[in-house]
Parts: structure tokens; C-alpha cells; sequence
């Protein structure tokens, strides 16, 4: 099983420092970048220079949020797979980030081992 690339759109530093070690320790993957706004991820991740398999994409940014980020990898018809891990996993903003192309939506506060198994099946080929 080859490690998955991950990019990470986080604002937090903590946050961002024990996903990134979190993911490296428990998963498959290996975390290629990260980026802070939307604006800054939408330029990493359509950067054809620097592809990754899958972006782990918060709601609320520094600046901007992650459902432009969404929507951006959506129009450009991006082929890389994208998950939402947020504080605020309401039903509201579950169902609009899937519609803009996420492949699942993980609650920060609970479900950070559902991601784990999630980038655990997506690097064996089963997601």
C-alpha cells in the first residue's frame, strides 16, 4: 500500500500540527502542504506541479472559507478527493459540502478516527 499525499487547509497551528502528526503516525499518508486560506489552497491545489490524492479541507478559514476551496477543486473538475473536517458539522453544512464535491464530512471533536480509517482505505483502494 503506497502512502497517500495529503494537503491540509487549516488555520489553526495547533490543529494543523496534531492532524499533520496524527495522520503521519496512524495512517498512510504522507502530508505534502498545507495552507491557511482559501485563496492560498485553491492556488496549491490547482497547481498541476504539486498534485496530492486527497485535501482535508476545514470550514472556516483565516481568510475566505473551505467551501470555496470546494467549489473551485468542483469547477476545475479536480481529481483529487477531498474530505471536510470541521467544528460545525451540522446537517446544513454536510449536505453543502457534499454537494460541492466532498467525499465525506468529518466532525473535528469526534470523528478524527473515521478520517484515519477513511485515508487507511482510500491508500488500500476500497474508498
Amino acid at each position: 500500500m503506497s502512502p497517500l499525499t495529503v494537503f491540509i487547509v487549516e488555520d489553526s497551528t495547533t490543529v494543523r500540527r496534531e492532524l499533520l502528526a496524527t495522520l503521519e503516525e496512524c495512517a498512510p499518508v504522507h502530508v505534502m502542504g498545507y495552507a491557511d486560506t482559501a485563496s492560498e489552497a485553491i492556488g496549491r491545489l490547482l497547481d498541476a506541479h504539486a498534485p496530492c490524492d486527497l485535501a482535508i479541507v476545514d470550514v472556516l478559514l483565516r481568510e475566505g472559507t473551505g467551501v470555496e476551496v470546494l467549489d473551485a477543486l468542483k469547477r476545475a473538475d479536480s481529481r483529487i478527493r477531498r474530505v471536510v473536517l470541521t467544528n460545525y458539522p451540522t446537517p446544513l453544512i454536510r449536505d453543502h459540502c457534499l454537494a460541492l464535491g466532498a467525499d465525506r464530512v468529518f466532525d473535528k471533536s469526534g470523528e478524527v478516527e473515521g478520517l484515519l480509517d477513511y485515508c487507511g482505505a482510500l491508500a488500500a483502494g476500497r474508498a
